[in-house]
């Protein structure tokens, strides 16, 4: 009778819901306590007090997470178990490590006596707890456009207040470089108002590299699968939000496209990361730990195209401009990068089918009857696109700075950095040459590949390689006398055409605007310089001819503006300010206006 009762205790929703908010406001206060315990340096006396109640919580929230655990009806799925056997576990080895007597008896190295563990397990706890949260967004009152702007926004904003934390640098800095530093790196742009190596603590490059990746895959994107991935449940309302900002075809593959693009990123940036660990010659980055953060950074900000190095000069610095090896890892990984989720996705579908297909002949000894259309319409326009401008880049580079830039290269050291400097353009913002130092031709080529460039749904910026490859077939079209595009046997869509050209003339009317604004505000920088800044700004690509920490305090808010809108898009802010047409039963006689 006594075990039914407290059964019955143990399984009271009312209870449950309780013991499931106080977790939840546990772990959220918890949270600011470690943001102002890292943020600031302690006393003795209260740093004992904060590792006093940090086991305290530790010792509170996790039982709280068993009870909930064997009480609750809903069954969880494997990976959640995984998830959570790996923080008992976490937390069980802390909980030894910590006790004097046992410490004393285990030969283990003070590498696991760090506070960083107590920090981990923490910072999961308040994952677990945040991801369980229902949050449902009501299309009516905030659309994907604005939910996707103010998602940024609020990243932006954040990643300001925890860089003005006096931990954060070494010697301060003021609130518009920290929002300067905090825009730079949620829209993985890379353009720079202070030296982030030398600046920045250890504590603010973490800061910096989390901003870089949740600017580069977006904040929904992390939020919203974790909180699927605890609760296994959404709403129909939810999906058709993300089914908008994930760009995905059908409802149902909503978090099955989150997943995967989740889980590609962090493998390719895990294999990119061992490669450039390998590449590092280690009396040039002598600490271990020191050469791993450098890997971490670097893979992350490669492959978001970001552009952000703990390098004074990029990869300029002269113990690393003639590490080819290094130049081509991270170059393969902006390329991924910039390529965008879909192509990659697509391709790989291609790849598998390849492989079945010989399977199935070797087996089977036939031949198919009919190839399918496994590499869709987008793949193709994007992949030959990005092959053009990087092959006719890399020549135009290659010859121009032949006997400029490049004149202390090998001849294979030539290739490499001319392919380098004519891919990191497209939105990656590394640079192995002096860009002050650049041919006047290469700049402008320079500025073409800016513009331009990454693909869309990407971690890169521009109008995208399918906006100018539309538009270019649209001048063919028209040169031919056609009344559409063709291509590929297959038919561009009016929509897809106006929104090229939309994209096209926003982006010149904002650029052109930053021109003209950053010119009054600084007269005496040259317009060359302006303009390769504010194309850099707007496609977020963080190339620069060195002026940026030199401009006046207005100049850099229009360059803060500039990025944030190439980041969301100008096209994605009008669409999120103006009222979307829902009825439109009726159609205007057609008048053809005369254009040229």
């Amino acid at each position: 009778m006594g075990k039914f009762q407290l059964k019955d205790i143990w399984s009271n929703p009312s209870l449950l819901t309780a013991i499931r908010k106080f977790s939840f406001w546990l772990s959220f206060i918890t949270a600011i306590i470690l943001i102002y315990d890292v943020g600031f340096d302690q006393t003795p006396s209260l740093n004992q007090s904060l590792k006093d109640f940090y086991f305290l919580v530790l010792f509170i929230g996790i039982p709280s997470i068993l009870i909930r655990y064997f009480a609750q009806k809903e069954k969880l799925g494997l990976k959640v178990k995984i998830f959570d056997t790996i923080l008992f576990i976490l937390f069980s080895l802390i909980l030894i490590i910590h006790i004097d007597f046992i410490w004393k008896l285990l030969p283990l190295p003070d590498f696991f006596n760090k506070m960083a563990w107590v920090y981990l397990a923490l910072s999961l706890y308040f994952i677990r707890e945040l991801s369980v949260i229902n949050i449902n967004f009501d299309r009516d009152y905030l659309n994907p456009a604005q939910l996707f702007i103010s998602s940024f926004i609020f990243i932006i904003l954040a990643g300001t207040a925890l860089l003005l934390l006096p931990n954060a640098t070494h010697a301060g800095i003021s609130l518009l470089d920290a929002l300067f530093t905090a825009t730079s790196a949620v829209c993985v742009t890379g353009l720079i108002v202070v030296d982030t190596g030398s600046y920045f603590t250890e504590f603010g490059q973490i800061i910096i590299l989390i901003l870089i990746q949740l600017g580069g895959l977006g904040i929904m994107t992390f939020a919203s699968y974790f909180s699927y991935f605890f609760r296994g449940k959404t709403s129909y309302e939810n999906q058709l939000m993300l089914k908008d900002i994930t760009n995905s075809e059908k409802i149902g593959e909503v978090f099955n496209v989150l997943k995967k693009i989740i889980l590609l990123t962090f493998a390719i940036e895990l294999i990119g990361g061992v490669f450039i660990f390998l590449s590092l010659e280690k009396s040039v980055i002598p600490e271990f730990g020191e050469r791993l953060f450098f890997s971490v950074f670097h893979t992350v900000s490669g492959f978001c195209n970001a552009g952000f190095s703990t390098l004074q000069h990029s990869l300029y610095e002269p113990a690393f401009r003639f590490n080819y090896p290094l130049q081509l890892i991270i170059s393969v990984l902006f390329i991924l990068g910039g390529l965008g989720f879909p192509i990659i996705f697509n391709l790989s579908k291609y790849l598998k089918y390849l492989v079945k297909n010989k399977v199935l002949r070797i087996k089977q000894g036939e031949r198919a009857l009919h190839d399918p259309w496994v590499i869709n319409i987008n793949t193709r326009i994007v992949i030959i696109t990005s092959i053009i401008l990087t092959s006719v880049g890399t020549v135009i580079f290659y010859v121009f700075e032949y006997n400029n830039t490049l004149a202390g290269h090998s001849s294979l050291g030539k290739v490499v950095s001319a392919f380098f400097s004519a891919s990191t353009p497209r939105t990656a913002g590394f640079n192995v040459v002096e860009t002050s130092g650049l041919h006047f031709s290469t700049i402008m080529m320079i500025f073409f590949l800016m513009w331009v460039g990454a693909s869309p749904v990407s971690t890169g910026g521009g109008i995208k390689t399918s906006t100018i490859a539309i538009a270019t077939f649209n001048f063919f079209s028209l040169a031919r006398g056609k009344d559409r595009i063709e291509i590929y046997k297959r038919e561009i869509a009016q929509i897809s055409i106006r929104r090229a050209f939309s994209i096209i003339s926003l982006s010149l009317a904002v650029i052109g605007m930053a021109i003209f604004m950053i010119a009054a505000f600084d007269s005496d920088k040259s317009l060359l310089s302006i303009a390769f800044e504010c194309f850099s700004a707007y496609s977020t690509v963080g190339l620069s001819l060195g002026i940026t920490s030199n401009l006046s305090s207005a100049s850099k808010l229009v360059l803060i503006c500039t990025m944030f809108i190439g980041r969301v898009s100008m096209l994605t802010i009008l669409i999120a300010l103006l009222r979307r047409v829902k009825h439109l039963n009726y159609q205007y006689p057609k008048e053809e206006i005369l254009i040229n």
